[in-house]
């Protein structure tokens, strides 16, 4: 009998998980949670983004509200503070999605009265800032995605 191999030792399995095993679940694993973590990401700024674009449909909205009250004309450079602390704009309660704080509003004047405003007045992104250019009775707002590119609302 001794040199004899029994049938029930050759069945028998030693428990735990070999070192391959374990690495081949880790690797897994985290490709997962990389996956995932792209996903959320891509979500939450496509989420900011346009959150961001609403905001500039409002500012835009607001802008025409002025006009309407003011016989067509546009804030100008100088009335422009009073416009962005007005009921037009902070009564709207706009806030920057990614630092939940007041968008940065500047105002660029466009010289003389020409029929249209520059399309290079725009902002990086992503940004707070909303950028504001006029021309005569012509306008146009932009503000900074996060998504690389910015979006403008003017009215043409």
């Amino acid at each position: 009998m001794k040199g004899r191999i029994k049938v029930s030792n050759l069945l028998k399995k030693e428990k735990g998980f070999t070192l391959i095993e374990i690495v081949l679940v880790l690797a897994i694993a985290g490709l997962l949670l990389v996956i995932v973590f792209l996903a959320v990401s891509g979500a939450q700024k496509s989420r900011r983004d346009s959150q961001r674009k609403n905001d500039l449909s409002r500012i835009a909205a607001q802008l025409e509200n002025y006009a309407s009250n003011t016989n067509g004309d546009y804030p100008t450079v100088a009335n422009w503070g009073a416009f962005t602390t007005s009921n037009y704009i902070s009564g709207a309660n706009l806030k920057d999605p990614s630092t939940a704080g007041s968008y940065d509003f500047t105002v660029a004047a466009v010289a003389g009265a020409t029929a249209t405003v520059p399309a290079a007045v725009t902002t990086a992104a992503p940004t707070a800032q909303v950028t504001y250019a006029i021309s005569g009775r012509t306008y146009q707002v932009c503000i900074g995605l996060e998504q690389g590119t910015s979006s403008c609302r003017d009215n043409k």
